[in-house]
């Protein structure tokens, strides 16, 4: 049976969620600062990280038994530690993971692709998919080549 909730935690934590900052796993947090505390939250993916590290820095105890109990695993103390060196407790927010950036089709991949003429493909998206892998090797979907043509002749246009 689970506790009920207070309206404020609820917010609280659908605030963490909505943003990103949810700790995947706040069950595992056995750290005695969390049990039964008003401020501490381990829902709070930023607040458990920031004293984890500040245990292992604090207290005599090893970095295996503390990512324990702050519900990380090692290698997750390690890259909290290194992102908090570089950028303080900024680097501890959670970040969008995969590609930041468009990594294949480039400017320049897509000037070639916007200078194909309808003739040279039958349905446009699916023909510049083969002029794509014909041409350049890269393999893309018809519909992600649409949204970064439309996304480049929008950029082309606000150049004008």
């Amino acid at each position: 049976m689970t506790p009920a909730r207070s309206p404020r935690a609820a917010r609280r934590a659908h605030a963490l969620a909505a943003r990103g900052a949810r700790h995947a796993h706040p069950q595992d947090v056995t750290a005695a600062v969390f049990r039964d505390s008003a401020f501490f939250d381990p829902q709070d993916v930023v607040q458990v990280k920031y004293e984890m590290l500040r245990h292992v820095r604090t207290e005599p105890t090893s970095v295996a038994a503390a990512a324990a109990a702050f519900g990380f695993s090692r290698p997750v103390f390690y890259l909290a530690r290194a992102a908090f060196t570089r950028e303080g407790l900024p680097g501890l927010l959670p970040r969008k993971r995969g590609p930041k950036r468009p990594h294949k089709l480039t400017d320049e991949v897509l000037a070639v692709l916007a200078a194909v003429p309808d003739e040279e493909t039958g349905s446009r998206a699916i023909g510049l998919a083969e002029v794509l892998v014909t041409r350049f090797g890269i393999v893309a979907h018809p519909r992600s080549i649409e949204r970064s043509l439309a996304r480049y002749a929008a950029r082309q246009e606000k150049k004008r």
